[in-house]
């Protein structure tokens, strides 16, 4: 009997119907965020520490949280050269493969620049231009994540951006997992530091004696780091980022004929991320919901990290719902980072999904494929911010900032029009400004 098996493994079944609204609120909610108060609190006092203690905070602080002392806050060439060497060449080529496919689906999605003539001589365009300096946050507490340097590193290259930092927690040896640092190498990431939690979002959001300030966050991470995410974002001294992405979650849309065995891995896959994970199945069939959970108990106990899905799972929901249009009416409500459609007709359902961060159609499509190599990005908003966040994309490092030229046959088209405006709204030195040029154009051809 291995440790996971020795833990207890319990997932709740509750029926959508019998629950008032105050009920459906409380099934939906997020683990993480019932310790907000003192999660703020507790965050914003290391983000301070940073702030005022540059450096040294850094390294007494890794000592103190990651139990390692750091003489070299960033990767040294010579440590890039020897994680290389140890990693496999089976895993080096899954790394380039997967950085093949992200990239190429990137390359085609990113927004290309516009131009549009909206009247006879008058010319508007949108033209791109990257953040100059990106800081990437990439998790490596109870489990290190190279997938996420390339989901965030590609992009940021294909983007141009100047300056690309990149921040992993590191080791008790104080070193940076080597998958991290080859993945960071593969796609182009300029500096790595061996940093993590909050502290590795203050160091990049203000800047240290070692680690450059950055214009713009990337990353998911723990409710530690998604709050200290949100605190520099709100000030004006720190940095923007690129969305609330935090424990890591899925919701479950399943019917009658969803295989249990499937279902039950894909909610497992994402409650071994952490015990503040979440995952959630909806579906109209009890004999389903039944055979999951027996499958989510049996499978459990086979996983390495069944301890920590079991923590999870404790707080995560098998959902009895009317229907597949009331499932996906909850979906919405929830707003799932991911949102897995196990039924026989899964495209039939996506006109009526309006929130989620990615969503993975029918039963051969687990949402592993996104998480590695299907060429889409695994960084996606949570806690519902799927409502009003995408995912990172190329578009995510890049600053849209619009052109106009007017000639003097446009400004006669759009003039009036203009200034008409700019009285109703009683600006008059914008009305004049119009106006002061329609009489200079007067008698002109």
């Amino acid at each position: 009997m291995n440790d996971a098996q020795a833990f207890s493994i319990e997932i709740r079944q509750q029926d959508w119907s019998s629950l008032d609204a105050a009920a459906r609120q409380a099934v939906l909610a997020r683990p993480v965020q019932r310790q907000a108060e003192s999660l703020k609190r507790d965050v914003a006092a290391l983000v301070a520490e940073v702030q005022q203690g540059g450096d040294a905070a850094l390294r007494r602080l890794t000592e103190r949280l990651d139990r390692c002392q750091l003489q070299q806050l960033e990767v040294s060439p010579e440590e890039f050269s020897e994680a290389e060497a140890v990693l496999s060449p089976g895993l080096k080529a899954a790394i380039e493969e997967a950085a093949a496919r992200i990239a190429a689906f990137h390359r085609q999605a990113a927004p290309q620049p516009v131009g549009v003539e909206t009247a006879p001589g008058v010319r508007v365009e949108r033209m791109l231009r990257p953040v100059q300096r990106v800081g990437l946050y990439v998790p490596a507490g109870s489990a290190p994540l190279p997938s996420t340097a390339l989901m965030l590193g590609i992009p940021a290259a294909l983007a141009g951006c100047r300056e690309i930092s990149l921040c992993s927690p590191a080791r008790p040896d104080g070193r940076c997992d080597e998958a991290v640092l080859y993945a960071a190498k593969v796609t182009g990431v300029h500096r790595v530091f061996k940093l993590g939690g909050a502290q590795a979002v203050a160091a990049m959001a203000y800047g240290t004696e070692s680690v450059p300030k950055c214009d713009k966050i990337f990353g998911p991470g723990n409710s530690w780091v998604t709050e200290a995410k949100l605190q520099v974002s709100a000030d004006p001294q720190g940095a923007a980022i690129d969305m609330p992405a935090g424990p890591s979650e899925v919701l479950v849309i399943a019917d009658a004929e969803a295989n249990p065995a499937f279902v039950a891995s894909d909610l497992l896959s994402q409650a071994e991320h952490g015990p503040d994970s979440q995952v959630i199945l909806l579906s109209p069939s009890p004999e389903l919901l039944d055979a999951v959970q027996a499958e989510v108990v049996a499978q459990c106990r086979l996983l390495p990290r069944g301890a920590v899905a079991a923590q999870a799972l404790s707080q995560s929901r098998l959902i009895k719902v009317g229907s597949l249009a009331e499932a996906v009416e909850v979906s919405n409500i929830y707003a799932p980072e991911h949102l897995i459609l196990q039924v026989a007709a899964p495209r039939e359902l996506l006109d009526g999904i309006e929130s989620a961060g990615s969503i993975f159609l029918g039963a051969w499509t687990p949402e592993s494929v996104g998480d590695y190599c299907s060429g889409s990005n695994h960084v996606l908003p949570t806690y519902g911010y799927a409502r009003s966040y995408s995912g990172v994309s190329v578009a995510s490092f890049l600053k849209q900032i619009t052109v106009q030229e007017v000639s003097p046959e446009g400004l006669r088209q759009i003039g009036p029009c203009t200034a008409t405006l700019a009285e109703a709204e009683q600006l008059e030195a914008h009305r004049r400004a119009v106006t002061m040029r329609l009489t200079a154009l007067e008698g002109q051809p």
